[in-house]
């Protein structure tokens, strides 16, 4: 099938997988262990940050003598040896995006190597024409650097590009991007700055398989 010139660029914590809750109960579990008091809050402001940024946030939180490598490594260590629960529409989403001819990439602040054995081992990776991940860009999301990546790897123009994001700094990422922001919440829900920067806030996958459908049938 031809490919269009209209493209949809996914995030994947919180979209694909309902890693983000994942993420924060191993973080309390070994903070429990480890005798650190948890802060949901530090948690909270790292999603859609890539590593580097993480640790800023960390640090900020914890003090500057915060070992981040040891519990980000720990958190990383466990996570990734239990399944995540792939979110609720993703095989119907990505099933109508390959029927439609729609180019597709995944733009996602966590490192390469996790993306990979995270989307191999779920079966997703033949989706997508390109995987944009944090350590192969220089800022992190709102900076729009890691979606332009993504609109150039697939050859469309960034306002041809629909974004599936769950997060606040998502959505801030596409917009400065200039591309098409569809908020599909996961923790975070959309404050009065995301609804006026997103395009549309839909309640799952379901929902924004049916949206794309409807603006494709209007582009043709």
């Amino acid at each position: 099938m031809k490919k269009l010139d209209i493209a949809v660029v996914f995030d994947m914590d919180g979209v694909i997988f309902d890693s983000e809750r994942a993420y924060i109960d191993m973080f309390r579990r070994i903070c429990d262990e480890e005798g650190l008091p948890f802060i949901e809050e530090s948690c909270i402001e790292c999603i859609g940050a890539n590593r580097d940024r993480t640790r800023q946030i960390y640090k900020k939180w914890y003090g500057e003598d915060f070992d981040f490598d040891h519990y980000y490594g720990l958190v990383r260590e466990r996570i990734l040896n239990e399944p995540f629960r792939i979110k609720p529409g993703v095989k119907e989403m990505f099933g109508f995006v390959k029927d439609s001819g729609m180019p597709t990439a995944l733009a996602s602040s966590t490192t390469r190597a996790s993306v990979l054995k995270m989307l191999g081992d779920a079966g997703l990776l033949e989706y997508f024409d390109a995987v944009i991940c944090g350590d192969m860009v220089s800022h992190s999301k709102p900076h729009p650097e890691i979606f332009l990546t993504a609109a150039r790897h697939l050859g469309v123009e960034p306002g041809r590009c629909f974004v599936i994001e769950d997060s606040y700094n998502g959505i801030r990422c596409a917009h400065n991007a200039g591309m098409r922001p569809i908020m599909v919440p996961d923790i975070l829900q959309p404050d009065d700055e995301i609804r006026d920067m997103a395009e549309a806030v839909l309640p799952d996958l379901f929902a924004a398989a049916k949206y794309l459908r409807e603006e494709l049938d209007i582009q043709r």
